[in-house]
């Protein structure tokens, strides 16, 4: 799950309220299905800050809930407002994450560089993405390379 710091940061999920989160303002289909048809509560995320400085994992969540409406969708005042959705119809969804613990950050180059992470749909070019899933393969490469 990708999320750009200055928005939503492994740091912020570690102060939040039981240290959990709502993954709100995904506004993109693909995204959307992967919260609604693959996750489940319980499934291990790995955390990805994006469009900073250093771009890579910076920790390990944990979905801590079944894809709900997100509220944001209904909000005028939010960026994530989307007026073609309603109560009665929503268009996005969201899931609560849970912090498991923050990592060193585990750079984009790095896992460029891994060769058991060559299909990682994060590391694909153009891949624009917020939500992708994670092969055991590429989970357990991941977890080699922080040492975990």
């Amino acid at each position: 799950m990708k999320s750009e710091p200055a928005e939503a940061s492994i740091d912020d999920l570690a102060r939040a309220p039981q240290q959990t989160l709502p993954w709100t303002g995904v506004r993109n289909y693909q995204a959307r299905n992967f919260m609604r048809d693959q996750m489940q509560p319980g499934d291990d995320v790995l955390f990805y800050h994006s469009s900073c400085a250093e771009p890579g994992i910076a920790g390990l969540a944990r979905v801590a809930g079944r894809a709900q409406p997100d509220a944001t969708q209904f909000d005028p005042a939010s960026p994530y407002f989307d007026a073609r959705s309603t109560p009665e119809q929503p268009r996005w969804l969201q899931v609560d994450v849970a912090l498991v613990r923050k990592t060193r950050l585990l750079s984009l180059a790095e896992m460029r560089a891994c060769p058991e992470l060559a299909t990682l749909q994060v590391l694909r070019r153009g891949n624009r993405l917020s939500i992708t899933p994670v092969t055991e393969a590429e989970w357990q490469a991941v977890l080699a390379l922080l040492g975990a």
